[in-house]
């Protein structure tokens, strides 16, 4: 399939799920200011990108039911282009992205009531950009004000996310081979600064963790990802107990771990990694106790990640290894807490494991899809929160199918306190790799970069 039909046949599901009489209203983001005269670096909004492939702001979509799209897009300005950079404009757009008809973007107030004429629903992301709402209101209102002259007025409002997100749960073709790629890119960023820990720590060098965030950030662009999917986390020693900590001054200390969340965005797609090791190279005791029982917890998840499965059931799968190995070595007290049921129950865990197991990743790292099985969502049970007294609603997890992509990504974190074993304090510990659902399992897209002990000692020495 080329590049333009990709977007093409979206588009296409996108008018029949709407129906013939419905229109569907998709803007990609806006720009933001950083701060004086200088914007943040420019990225499309992941609905529009998915439809469209195109990555100029001021741009907005519009999908009509019986399967034409119209561009809305920034005109030809040869003297902004020399400052800004090229525009492909309305005539070029039209061929260049498999459209029927495009406008400029300054005709949007003109153009969209006519469009709108003799629809019966209105489509659009609800709550997903500033001002939307006021926009689609004021071309209704354009369209009720010249009903005497026989214009019909879409009577409902839908929100286009909710389809948007079911097709964009399940991976296509070219979406998963970015995702590969992706993670390969991302892979050998970790193994470059897994490596340069090390060898700067035998050289004597003072390490600090932007050092390896730079090593991070310079594999990203070297391979050509266009950004980091999201601000990249280089926590030395017990900054690793700070689940959002951000890579910054810290000293990188010879004996401690390093823990490292980051990872590439790639045409507009996410991968995320995490991999915990030790500055030096050389896993002592008690780092190597805690982050085998990681390990262990994400194989546990892994082996269940498949189709059929529900979502929460490689958290679960990871919770109870994780709390059995919290009793045998000492982090909870039998005596205090009770068996591994009890454990679990009462979530006596959460002190050293506070977060999920994984999430949807795609376009988005935290990625748009139902969590909940829509088949389901009418089966409600109420229970009592172990740990808040919180009346929570539980509705059926959603069930896992081929090309849904998840995290997989259990942890351990220790912070220094009373009646915690002393040999652990400070100790962070975090494993994600990210897999895609295949017919009877589910393939790891990151696994590049090791994991085993033994591999991650000798990938440091080398």
């Amino acid at each position: 399939m080329s590049h333009s039909s990709v977007y093409t046949e979206r588009r296409a599901r996108l008018a029949k799920a709407i129906g013939p009489r419905g229109i569907a209203i998709i803007p990609t983001a806006p720009e933001q200011q950083r701060n004086r005269d200088s914007d943040f670096p420019y990225r499309a909004d992941s609905y529009f990108y998915y439809l469209t492939g195109f990555t100029e702001p001021h741009a907005w979509l519009v999908v009509i039911g019986d399967g034409r799209s119209t561009l809305f897009c920034q005109p030809k300005d040869l003297e902004r282009e020399i400052w800004d950079g090229f525009r492909l404009g309305p005539e070029a757009a039209t061929e260049k992205l498999n459209l029927e008809v495009a406008f400029s973007v300054t005709d949007l107030d003109t153009q969209m009531p006519l469009l709108m004429d003799s629809c019966d629903a209105v489509w659009f992301p609800f709550a997903t950009h500033k001002g939307l709402e006021t926009r689609v209101d004021g071309w209704l209102n354009r369209l009720r004000s010249r009903v005497r002259y026989g214009t019909l007025c879409p009577q409902t409002q839908r929100d286009v996310c909710s389809v948007l997100d079911e097709m964009r749960l399940i991976k296509d073709g070219h979406e998963l081979a970015t995702m590969h790629l992706a993670g390969r890119i991302s892979a050998a960023a970790h193994i470059r600064a897994m490596k340069l820990s090390a060898k700067m720590l035998r050289a004597d060098e003072e390490v600090r963790e932007y050092h390896l965030e730079a090593e991070l950030l310079h594999e990203f662009r070297r391979q050509g990802s266009q950004f980091p999917a999201y601000g990249s986390i280089v926590a030395a020693g017990a900054n690793a107990c700070v689940l959002h900590y951000r890579a910054d001054r810290g000293l990188v200390r010879d004996g401690e771990l390093v823990l490292i969340d980051a990872a590439c965005e790639l045409d507009g797609y996410a991968s995320d990694i995490t991999r915990t090791f030790p500055a030096n190279g050389r896993f002592t005791g008690p780092q190597r106790t805690l982050y085998e029982l990681v390990l262990a917890a994400q194989e546990a998840a892994i082996a269940v990640t498949m189709p059929g499965a529900r979502f929460t059931d490689p958290h679960d799968a990871a919770v109870k290894v994780l709390a059995q190995g919290m009793l045998d070595v000492g982090l909870l007290d039998a005596n205090k807490v009770g068996s591994l049921e009890d454990v679990i129950e009462k979530r006596a865990y959460f002190p050293f494991y506070m977060h999920r197991t994984g999430h949807w990743i795609g376009m988005d790292v935290h990625d748009c899809g139902d969590y909940t099985e829509p088949s389901q969502v009418g089966q409600v049970s109420t229970r009592k929160d172990a740990l808040t007294g919180e009346i929570i609603k539980d509705r059926p997890a959603r069930i896992l199918r081929p090309g849904m992509a998840l995290t997989i990504e259990p942890g351990i974190y220790v912070r220094a306190a009373e009646g915690v074993p002393e040999q652990f304090h400070g100790i962070g510990i975090r494993i994600e790799d990210d897999a895609v659902l295949t017919d009877d399992g589910c393939e790891l897209l990151t696994r590049d970069v090791p994991v085993k002990v033994e591999e991650i000692e000798a990938l440091m020495r080398a």
